[in-house]
């Protein structure tokens, strides 16, 4: 019998097409959200064991956080002001990763366990019903950032980030085997994971520009990344309440892991506003930074230019690993592109229905695509590649979404056509009978 991990894996990567899974619906009186939730809390909770397991037990006194709880992303700024070009990694010594408790003997009590999935439940019922941005699309992100994580490899030597007891000092030392400390950390894979099941939560069906057109409420306090700033605000602030108090407990114990838990959060979940033209240039930049001028023997380096140097890259692979699963469709095989292709086209063509939309995405929805492949998924799948941090997936990435541009060249113009047949079926059907004198001057 398939877990839910094999169910969601299924879901990821079906070659079925657009049709929907009925195997989500109805298994066990579940119901396909139903069995969503349960594969999120499952990746989830293997992860929170693995932080307890790192911090050899649950925190016993949450509460002496709770000033900084109340305080943190709150005092009149917004989530963008908090982003930041660079996250220090937290450092391990060799005796604290030899005697890591294991997360198969990790309990996370009854309690915990109640609240996390108490928690992605309601995020769940936040998710508007969408033709795209849904809790499915979340859920389906979540996949491919589990499966990124889980592919990165060694990438030379040094890339561990460990404080060592050496005549040196501290020192880059390759204990975990992980690239640029991102898996070195399991707070840092949680807060990945967790952004990308969120980064959606309560989205308008239209892009941020069109919210400053309707100047809403939100557009009015946020500006720019509306939709992402929102997200992270709603999620956060239902974190932080009462309720989830245990569950908190086990993702950090001290203020600064909460503190670099709340910025893994709010770099992540900004960075898939890849519409602002501001924020991507300034991404592109510091990508340049960190990789086009790459140190060859990093063990020349000063350490603290080191640790510096490892920070930045490590910051800027989550945000571009997390903009990857955004669009992982684009990258999968050629049946999953279509289904999601289709799913965002409707999307677009219901907002343009509702007066929500000033242009027909059908009239340029085929030369877009193309666009869309040529001057963002494939450049990112490149880069995903060139920092080398994916091992294999890196080389699946660009090649599906090399193969899909191919394929859309071809069948692209039909699809839209096939997108739209409904649509000009329902109109025929509604439209008014033709005036029989009308008819008869037509003849």
């Amino acid at each position: 019998m398939e877990t839910l991990e094999e169910k969601a894996e299924t879901e990821t990567s079906s070659e079925r097409g657009g049709e929907e899974d009925n195997d989500f619906l109805g298994v066990g009186g579940m119901s396909r959200i139903e069995r969503l939730v349960e594969w999120n809390v499952d990746v989830l909770s293997c992860l929170l064991e693995q932080i307890v397991g790192s911090q050899r037990g649950i925190a016993s006194h949450i509460q002496t956080l709770s000033s900084v709880e109340k305080n943190i992303g709150v005092g009149g700024g917004t989530v963008l002001e908090e982003f930041t070009s660079i996250i220090p990694l937290k450092r391990f010594n060799s005796g604290e990763l030899e005697q890591r408790g294991s997360c198969t003997t990790v309990d996370l009590g009854q309690e915990a366990r109640s609240q996390l999935r108490n928690y992605i439940s309601t995020v769940a019922g936040m998710y508007p019903d969408n033709a795209f941005h849904n809790f499915e699309h979340a859920s389906h992100v979540t996949a491919s950032v589990k499966k990124l994580l889980a592919r990165i490899v060694l990438v030379g030597e040094g890339n561990g980030l460990v404080a060592s007891t050496s005549s040196n000092g501290m020192e880059l030392v390759d204990l975990a085997g992980h690239s640029y400390g991102i898996t070195s950390d399991p707070l840092t894979q949680f807060a990945v994971v967790f952004s990308a099941i969120i980064h959606d939560v309560d989205h308008p069906g239209v892009p941020n520009t069109q919210l400053v057109k309707e100047n809403t409420w939100c557009a009015q306090i946020y500006k720019k990344s509306i939709a992402e700033q929102k997200s992270v605000d709603i999620a956060w602030d239902m974190l932080m309440s009462d309720e989830y108090a245990a569950l908190r407990a086990c993702i950090y114990q001290t203020e600064d892991d909460l503190r670099r838990f709340r910025q893994l959060v709010v770099n992540t979940v900004l960075a898939t506003d890849i519409v602002d033209k501001e924020l991507h240039a300034l991404r592109k930049a510091r990508w340049e930074t960190a990789f086009s001028n790459d140190v060859i023997d990093s063990t020349a380096e000063p350490f603290g230019d080191r640790v510096e140097s490892e920070d930045r890259k490590a910051t800027i692979v989550i945000e571009h690993l997390i903009q990857a699963s955004d669009v992982s469709h684009t990258m999968q095989h050629w049946h999953i592109y279509k289904k999601w292709n289709e799913r965002f086209f409707l999307e677009c063509y219901r907002a343009y229905r509702e007066g929500r939309a000033d242009c027909d995405p059908s009239t340029n929805w085929y030369k877009g695509e193309i666009g869309f492949f040529d001057y963002y998924v494939i450049p990112l799948a490149k880069k995903l590649q060139s920092c080398g941090v994916f091992g294999v997936s890196s080389h699946e990435y660009l090649n599906y979404a090399t193969a899909n541009r191919e394929e859309w060249v071809r069948e692209g113009e039909a699809l839209v056509r096939q997108y739209l047949a409904p649509f000009i079926e329902e109109n025929a059907r509604l439209a008014p009978p033709l005036d029989p004198s009308l008819e008869k001057c037509q003849k």
